[in-house]
């Protein structure tokens, strides 16, 4: 049983934030990282993710996962770990909220392509630089400064919850200290994201049809094990409800290998300085749980991502995505007069790429019915 608070020592203080690029008076009654995470939820790039695709397209069903939905699972396993941890709640809740803002439409389908459309001219696309991006120049809800005016700690979340990167490595990120690790609480956000995606897939993936409890069971351990004890426990149980509660299982199971391989990591670390200069990662799964991760990754890609089913839904978003920029490219003026005079000084990829980015699955189907792309 992990103690709770056993982490508190390597809590990320909010009194020791850096602050915001643009000095603002303190707010009342909540500190600076609600704050954070109130301006994330209040943006237009956070409500875009309700009709951004996770894994499978909303034709399918209405039950599975968006993007927005998996954000908001991200956030309440995030918001548990700190929580139990001893960990700032606030900062860990804002991260995950904020996590996936720069995804592109079409899930890794959309940012794949216009990674290849923007390496035709020397750059590249990447959600999470994306997502900074967003907070720092594209959402301008203020009248006295651009972007959302997040902490140094929440925007330096966004690019390294789940890389690292050394000086020099990403010259535009030089000043979110390279060659130091993120704060404890932007670490979990990318192995809580893990535990989420891993479990929602597999439950996805089941009432899609694509994976069936059997084979679960043959490569998945874990899987295996908590069918058993559903059939000791409940035999009458239907395997719809059995499947449900090995996604409990699941969950559960992965969260406190994730807390307990956190606490194990962390045993000789004294303060938040001591994460930052830490050789690895502090963050991280117990060796039973990374196992029965990579086990359940193992199905899923294998069932799931590499299947024939999904397989012309992602050609075709590839497609569109691909010839939606080229359009563009050839017809710069088909973009909104608006967005052109905001963008002025950019080079045309880069005007274009952000566009496309920040369209919705639906929104960028409509434009290429409009526009009579294929």
């Amino acid at each position: 049983m992990t103690q709770a608070g056993a982490l508190a020592r390597l809590r990320f203080p909010v009194d020791r934030a850096r602050g915001r690029r643009y000095p603002e008076l303190p707010h009342p009654y909540r500190n600076e990282f609600q704050r954070d995470r109130d301006r994330v939820v209040h943006s237009h790039a956070f409500r875009r993710l309700e009709n951004k695709t996770q894994v499978f397209t909303p034709g399918l069903s209405d039950h599975f996962r968006n993007r927005l939905t998996h954000t908001i699972e991200v956030s309440q396993i995030a918001r548990t770990v700190a929580g139990v941890l001893g960990l700032d709640e606030d900062l860990t809740e804002a991260l995950a909220l904020a996590h996936d803002i720069g995804h592109p439409p079409f899930g890794h389908a959309g940012e794949d392509e216009l990674d290849r459309c923007m390496r035709r001219y020397g750059e590249g696309f990447d959600h999470n630089l994306h997502a900074l991006r967003i907070v720092e120049s594209f959402e301008n809800p203020y009248a006295r400064f651009p972007g959302l005016n997040l902490t140094f700690e929440v925007r330096e979340g966004l690019v390294k919850h789940s890389r690292d990167f050394a000086p020099g490595d990403v010259p535009a990120l030089d000043t979110y200290l390279p060659g130091l690790r993120p704060p404890l609480e932007a670490q979990l956000i990318d192995l809580c994201d893990e535990v989420a995606y891993n479990t929602a897939d597999f439950d996805d993936a089941y009432f899609a049809g694509l994976v069936r409890l059997e084979e679960a069971c043959r490569t998945v351990d874990k899987v295996r094990e908590l069918d058993d004890l559903m059939n000791m426990q409940f035999p009458g149980a239907s395997e719809r409800v059995r499947v449900h509660e090995i996604v409990r299982g699941l969950i559960n199971w992965l969260v406190t290998g994730l807390m307990e391989g956190t606490l194990a990591a962390a045993a000789d670390l004294t303060d938040i300085d001591d994460v930052r200069a830490n050789s690895q990662r502090v963050a991280k799964f117990s060796p039973e749980t990374a196992a029965g991760t990579s086990q359940l990754k193992g199905l899923l890609r294998s069932a799931v991502y590499e299947s024939e089913h999904l397989a012309a839904a992602r050609q075709l978003s590839a497609v569109r995505v691909r010839t939606l920029f080229d359009r563009f490219m050839a017809q710069p003026e088909l973009l909104p007069v608006n967005y052109l005079e905001d963008t002025q000084g950019q080079p045309m990829h880069r005007r274009v790429c952000d566009y496309i980015a920040g369209m919705t699955d639906r929104f960028l189907v409509q434009t290429c019915v409009q526009m009579n792309v294929p």
